[in-house]
């Protein structure tokens, strides 16, 4: 590992307790942020395989009502944030419109 330089600059804090417990923090929001990106890829192929059935079988491109209820869902989870959130999920999974 390449040290980053002083301590305070790697975590904005020269308290030793405080920078250790950073560093820790940010070891956990790494690998959250690695499982987001894991699962996100997974949906979104998920995503794809569904319209590509979908339409192959003579259905629609799109279903509206099942958008609707994801935007739904991440909204009341997160608030208006999460219909953002989902908004980019479903362009994921199904390209923009």
């Amino acid at each position: 590992m390449v040290d980053a330089g002083p301590v305070e600059a790697r975590t904005g804090t020269e308290e030793p307790t405080a920078s250790a417990r950073i560093v820790q923090i940010r070891q956990r929001i790494d690998e959250i942020d690695n499982a987001m990106i894991a699962l996100w890829q997974e949906r979104a192929a998920l995503s794809q395989e569904v319209g590509a059935t979908r339409m192959a079988s003579g259905g629609t491109r799109l279903v509206l009502s099942r958008e609707r209820k994801i935007l739904e869902r991440f909204r009341v989870a997160l608030g208006a944030d999460g219909t953002q959130l989902a908004l980019l999920l479903l362009r994921a999974g199904r390209g923009p419109l």
